[in-house]
């Protein structure tokens, strides 16, 4: 995990501050091989209502810089008024949208990552707050989500 963690602060856009980038990560772990997580983590992001707006792979770029792995996407999703209104609202966070979940394969194993959507909650913009503690409870869901086995 430890070298792929620049990487995923590139890729989901974290806030690099003086505290540990861990409290800005919701992560699992689980036994599921990399196409069945990868089945299930899309299945569970749609029954949460979410659209997966579409699935990037990164690993390619990932091999150019040196890692080894074959296994590694991020998966764009959300809900188009939800985005729209975001976007329209607060500029400033078109660059987060849609909501992102890295997966990769590590060993036998399978783990997803993404940036905590609290993080783009601003004091000058407490409304935002509700908005994204509902995503985060979504995201956390899924999280559990792919933990059950």
């Amino acid at each position: 995990m430890k070298k792929f963690l620049p990487f995923l602060v590139l890729i989901l856009g974290l806030s690099v501050s003086n505290q540990s980038q861990a409290d800005d990560l919701l992560m699992a772990r689980t036994n599921r091989d990399f196409p069945e997580a990868m089945l299930k983590l899309q299945d569970s992001i749609r029954n949460h209502g979410y659209t997966v707006s579409r699935v990037q792979r990164v690993d390619i770029g990932l091999t150019h810089s040196g890692y080894v792995t074959d296994k590694y996407r991020v998966v764009f999703f959300g809900k188009a008024d939800l985005v729209t209104r975001l976007s329209n609202n607060y500029p400033q966070l078109i660059p987060y949208l849609p909501f992102k979940i890295a997966i990769f394969a590590e060993g036998d194993e399978t783990l997803i990552v993404a940036a905590n959507p609290l993080q783009l909650t601003d004091k000058a913009y407490p409304e935002l707050e509700p908005v994204m503690k509902k995503v985060e409870r979504d995201m956390l869901e899924i999280f559990q989500a792919m933990r059950d086995d």
